[in-house]
């Protein structure tokens, strides 16, 4: 079974920033998403499971900002666990009715790209 939290934690020794590694799993799940969205994977194991990816990844970020060791402000912390929330539902609906996917995972990747984009936008800046 797929475990998340070791393949994070592995990723996260090799990678060093935190940020990082967070923007680079962001960008490789919308990537999944694209190629989704794009017809490259079109059967319906593939469709699921580039939709699981991001939804795994997603509620391991959700379940790391209601933790109290996390610094981020309660305020940044509550949108990241709305958001989390979201796309888990939206993943979700579309793992359950995988027809029309390709034109309704478009919010996903690029919920997925601007965080990513943020993450990285932030460490640049500190």
């Amino acid at each position: 079974m797929y475990d998340a939290t070791k393949t994070y934690a592995k990723n996260a020794q090799q990678m060093g920033s935190p940020r990082e590694l967070e923007a680079q799993l962001l960008m490789r799940a919308a990537a999944r998403l694209q190629a989704v969205r794009d017809g490259s994977l079109v059967k319906s194991e593939e469709v699921v499971s580039a939709l699981r990816y991001n939804r795994r990844l997603w509620i391991l970020f959700g379940g790391s900002v209601g933790r109290p060791e996390n610094p981020l402000p309660q305020t940044i912390k509550q949108n990241l666990a709305n958001l989390a929330n979201f796309i888990v539902k939206h993943s979700l609906s579309l793992e359950t009715s995988t027809e029309g996917t390709a034109d309704r995972v478009g919010v996903l990747i690029n919920i997925n790209r601007e965080i990513a984009a943020g993450l990285r936008t932030q460490q640049q800046a500190a």
